[in-house]
């Protein structure tokens, strides 16, 4: 799914936030979580558009994502 030019912007000028939260592992100003909370609406609205495209493809990686963490999940309980 091609991203249009607006959206582009967008995401790009809204990734640094991420990387800056995961480097700091804290959330540590207030504009951070506002940016954070644009980002996961645009994140949001790609993925509508993406599923409305694409539903069967959406519908396939939800159950192997399922699958690994049921054997995620399997895997820790016998090492325990």
């Amino acid at each position: 799914m091609k991203l249009d030019a607006s959206t582009f912007v967008r995401l790009r000028r809204l990734a640094p936030v991420l990387d800056d939260v995961l480097n700091a592992r804290e959330v540590e100003h207030a504009d951070q979580s506002v940016d954070l909370a644009s980002l996961a609406q645009l994140c949001s609205q790609l993925f509508n558009a993406y599923h409305c495209e694409h539903p069967g493809e959406i519908a396939q990686a939800r159950l192997e994502a399922l699958e690994s963490q049921q054997h995620t999940s399997s895997d820790l309980a016998r090492a325990a």
